[in-house]
């Protein structure tokens, strides 16, 4: 897991613009973030990663807490970066006529992360956690230089 964020190059600590950066650059991929009011209403998704021809693009909750909402992009950055969009396994069952205008491959991610208790879920998390207090660290560092640099 910690290869992973290692081959970003991106040290230590680091911002959450920085991180999006880095993941771009590897992914070659533009990464759109954007967040959805209506999402997690319902159906308690906070976040989802979907992927089109040319772009990444993450849906994300409202939440009070811009920490919060970082922290469910950082779980959606970490699928990508952990590169759970390569092993998606096909399955010629899978039920097209339910979600007809979604890529196979998102479709099936989407009915595969209902279950959160999977490896590949906790190991995302648990990476995000790992990307969240990175972020932290470089922000406390840069208020540490500030107070003393002025």
């Amino acid at each position: 897991m910690l290869e992973a964020v290692n081959e970003l190059a991106l040290g230590e600590t680091f911002s959450f613009d920085e991180l999006v950066g880095a993941v771009q650059r590897r992914r070659r991929r533009r990464l759109r973030i954007v967040e959805l009011a209506d999402l997690g209403d319902h159906d308690g998704l906070c976040a989802i990663w979907l992927m089109t021809e040319s772009e990444d693009l993450v849906l994300h909750a409202h939440s009070d807490s811009t920490l919060h909402q970082q922290q469910f992009v950082l779980h959606e950055l970490a699928h990508m970066i952990l590169g759970h969009d390569v092993d998606v396994d096909d399955d010629p069952d899978a039920p097209d006529f339910l979600l007809p205008d979604i890529p196979p491959e998102t479709r099936r991610r989407l009915l595969r992360r209902q279950d959160l208790d999977t490896a590949e879920e906790v190991i995302a998390e648990t990476l995000a956690d790992h990307l969240a207090a990175a972020i932290r660290g470089s922000a406390m560092h840069r208020s540490r230089y500030l107070e003393i640099f002025g």
